[in-house]
């Protein structure tokens, strides 16, 4: 890592990202994010412009952090492999051997590469893109992915399928103190139907033992005493039981042969297409994670994930999927309605590849937007020529995107009040939707708006 050009030892590097550091260290070592800032009264008060373009959101989680001079903000050097094909699309670079599909969806596609991260480690920063906050403070453990909080704010409870669909992750941050029905509904799909939704005893045998379950737990429930608990235990089944044996769901998770060969034959590929489905269905999924890992690419870079002449390599795979996916909801006039956010936890080295021909961890990075009402064909922000820091911002707050400021944005998109604080968290402090009294202030990028 520190013979990558652009790299600068922590005790080099600006003293804005020193004092990032040290800030985010003693917050952690504090418990809390009680920091100098606003309070969180006067932010409650404030209210906030939101865009409401989008219903629901699409994000992809790029776990392993995928090299950003690759692939959103390209940058070419000797390194550069002719087979990646940099082209030109107005003020856009853009690999078309590596992503020749997305290609095509530009005029749909705003890239933010001005974005940077906090720090370089794929744990705290998996999970900090994904509550939206620094994972060691101490609001974190009662922290709930931003999901939950979309589905707290704009879900039903009682529709068809949950609000929050989290697709081959298999686990990952939950819904913290909120309500169970926010929690992030896990699924790996497989292309026939729903998983684990049948019984052994056929449909009619488990409603028998269905009805005898609500018998028995009648008196339960109606004991006032016992709390909130069985209420949400009750509801806990409902839903589960609304999922069984319900061909709507089934649809909304089997795909065509056809299909499959179109978007892909591997998990990514089969998440793109649920996620089409489930937004096609409009059954109550606003939040779609769809994680697809394999972006940790400490060597041979461009002989494996980055290979663009090989079309079952990770790039390739998750262009086809993802561009068949804008394809779709294109031809359904569902794009619009559907902010699409693409990004790793951070980004890679910079410059000529390391001594195993790969990149290393890197603080910058950059992240794709489409749909959702976003201008297509938009750049936000400037890097130097190796991609290495940010030379222009692009955006109102004149500084780096974090993973603060897109927590912010996805908010914004779907009509939601980022400065907005509940006050029923169970430490009694307010919790902030997006955190607020830090040095930072915290934003969406409306720029990807035009």
């Amino acid at each position: 890592m520190h013979g990558q050009a652009g790299y600068l030892p922590f005790w080099r590097r600006p003293a804005l990202d020193r004092r990032v550091f040290f800030r985010h260290l003693g917050a952690a070592v504090a418990g809390s994010f009680f920091l100098p800032g606003r309070a969180l009264e006067t932010v409650a008060r404030g209210g906030a412009e939101t865009k409401g373009t989008a219903r629901y959101v699409v994000f992809v989680n790029m776990a392993g952090a995928p090299s950003h001079v690759d692939t959103f903000d390209l940058k070419e050097g000797p390194w550069t492999l002719p087979e990646m094909e940099p082209t030109s699309y107005g003020g856009i670079r853009w690999p078309r051997g590596l992503l020749p599909k997305l290609a095509e969806h530009l005029d749909s596609i705003a890239l933010l590469r001005s974005a940077r991260t906090h720090a370089v480690v794929h744990g705290l920063m998996q999970t900090w893109i994904q509550i939206g906050r620094n994972p060691l403070s101490g609001l974190s453990k009662i922290a709930p992915h931003i999901g939950s909080v979309v589905a707290r704010e704009l879900g039903d409870p009682k529709a068809v399928l949950p609000p929050f669909l989290s697709l081959n992750s298999g686990g990952g941050p939950n819904r913290g103190y909120l309500e169970p029905w926010t929690e992030p509904f896990y699924v790996t799909p497989g292309g026939r139907g729903l998983p684990n939704t049948a019984s052994p005893v056929g449909v009619a045998g488990f409603d028998r033992r269905y009805g005898l379950l609500l018998e028995l737990d009648a008196e339960t429930r109606a004991l006032e005493e016992i709390g909130p608990v069985v209420g949400e235990f009750e509801q806990f089944n409902l839903t589960a039981r609304t999922l069984m044996y319900n061909d709507d769901v089934t649809r909304a998770f089997t795909f065509t042969t056809e299909e499959t060969a179109r978007y892909g034959n591997n998990a990514f590929a089969r998440g793109c297409l649920t996620a089409r489905n489930l937004i096609r269905a409009d059954l109550g999924a606003r939040f779609i994670q769809i994680t697809a890992g394999g972006w940790d690419n400490h060597s041979g870079i461009y002989t494996g994930a980055l290979n663009p002449a090989n079309a079952n390599g990770l790039a390739r795979t998750f262009d086809q999927a993802l561009g068949e996916l804008m394809t779709d909801l294109k031809a359904d006039g569902l794009l619009e309605k559907t902010l699409i956010v693409c990004m790793g936890e951070f980004g890679r080295t910079v410059g000529p590849l390391n001594s195993q021909n790969g990149r290393d961890h890197f603080p910058q990075q950059a992240v794709l937007f489409a749909g959702g009402g976003v201008k297509g064909g938009t750049v936000i922000g400037k890097t130097n020529d190796t991609g290495a820091f940010t030379v222009e911002a692009g955006w109102s707050q004149q500084r780096d995107a974090r993973p603060e400021d897109i927590e912010a944005t996805i908010y914004s998109a779907l009509g939601i009040d980022y400065r907005k604080v509940y006050s029923d968290d169970p430490l009694g402090r307010g919790f902030a939707l997006v955190p607020t009294n830090q040095e930072e202030e915290y934003a969406p990028v409306h720029e990807l708006w035009g």
